[in-house]
């Protein structure tokens, strides 16, 4: 199986946004929000994926067939002036999960960007407080903090860890 996490060029945008959507249904059981009156969710900050240089678009493939996608950010609660970098949201189709698939992304992502990481779940998301809870202490060794945020900008938990050692070695 050959997985690729591909930098995504603005002409793929709407293949973005349309993976978006089938993001946002998996998540609305969660978040409970509501479609618009053109019976989708929207994503308001996608635009910005490529007209701010912090903001990082990826699709994964598998095989050649798209299979999710991967925003990475700089907008991080517990890091200050921008220092760190953030999973803003990742999505995995349901045929490719439960097959490693999801790991090996975050892994290529992290490796992409040495440094502080904040990666954050949603209290009520339990099965993304698993995923990224297994992926990140295999990927640290264990070597993670996790905070517990319950305030206007956030409400769940918060995984932090510095991975510029790691690639050095």
């Amino acid at each position: 199986m050959k997985i690729e996490v591909v930098k995504a060029i603005q002409q793929q945008k709407s293949v973005l946004c349309n993976l978006m959507e089938l993001y946002q249904y998996d998540l609305s059981e969660i978040e409970a929000k509501d479609v618009d009156d053109c019976g989708l969710f929207g994503y308001r900050y996608l635009d910005y994926y490529w007209t701010e240089s912090e903001r990082h678009p990826f699709l994964v493939k598998v095989d050649e067939k798209l299979a999710g996608f991967v925003l990475v950010n700089q907008h991080t609660y517990l890091h200050q002036n921008n220092n760190a970098m953030s999973i803003a949201e990742f999505f995995i189709l349901r045929k490719y999960r439960s097959q490693g698939i999801g790991e090996q992304v975050a892994i290529q992502i992290f490796d992409q960007f040495p440094g502080n990481w904040e990666v954050r779940q949603t209290a009520l998301n339990l099965g993304a407080q698993a995923f990224w809870s297994k992926v990140i202490s295999q990927y640290t060794n264990e070597t993670f903090d996790e905070v517990l945020l319950n305030d206007d900008r956030w409400h769940g938990q918060i995984k932090t860890f510095n991975n510029s050692n790691k690639l050095l070695t």
